[in-house]
């Protein structure tokens, strides 16, 4: 079952702005649908962005020995 989030929810998730979860909703970077003039955002689709975007679980730089 498909989990779906304001994107007021999103924004404090992925610890953006509001606005800028409507930007990636309009560019299409995560998947959305509309309810009258309520955006909302899939989970998944959220979390798919941020691992990739942000690299989550893949260490930062190189390897000090």
């Amino acid at each position: 079952m498909e989990e779906w989030l304001t994107t007021f929810e999103a924004a404090q998730i992925a610890n953006y702005d509001p606005d800028y979860i409507r930007k990636l909703v309009r560019a299409e970077k995560i998947k959305h649908a509309e309810w009258g003039q309520s955006w909302q955002v899939q989970r998944d689709s959220l979390f798919e962005y941020l691992k990739k975007f942000r690299g989550i679980g893949k260490p930062k730089g190189t390897k000090k020995n």
